[in-house]
């Protein structure tokens, strides 16, 4: 977690938003909803996430006890990440939170759109 010399969370929406707070997180969290995943596929459903920081926000989430972490035997060895039972009660915030970033972009794109269209297309920041 962020805060590692911090005593505690104050309120239980700063307890919620510590233990799920990191920039994967939600999404690791949202593609587990759907089941267990092994390590290789979260890499793969999540191009854009480093091999070090996807196995660091697991870990977090393990230690929180919203993930749990299973051995498969075999060679070479595979490990499996799903929700724990605690995990699996952040379902409908993952959901409502889903839902307010999907409303959240497509507002923020309406609004983007109509500022590129009163700007001229190559001094616009980020075109």
């Amino acid at each position: 977690m962020r805060h590692r010399n911090y005593e505690g969370p104050g309120n239980p929406v700063e307890a919620c938003t510590e233990v799920i707070a990191g920039k994967w997180k939600g999404e690791i969290l949202y593609l587990l909803l759907n089941g267990s995943k092994r390590h290789g596929e979260l890499r793969r459903l999540i191009p854009k996430v480093t091999q070090r920081m996807l196995t660091n926000q697991l870990r977090e989430l393990e230690a929180a006890g919203i993930v749990k972490r299973r051995l498969m035997e075999g060679i070479p060895l595979r490990v499996e990440y799903s929700l724990t039972a605690r995990g699996k009660d952040l379902k409908p915030v993952i959901e409502a939170a889903w839902q307010w970033g999907r409303s959240f972009l497509e507002s923020h794109a309406t609004r983007l759109t109509s500022i590129r269209s009163l700007v001229p297309t190559d001094t616009f920041p980020g075109s």
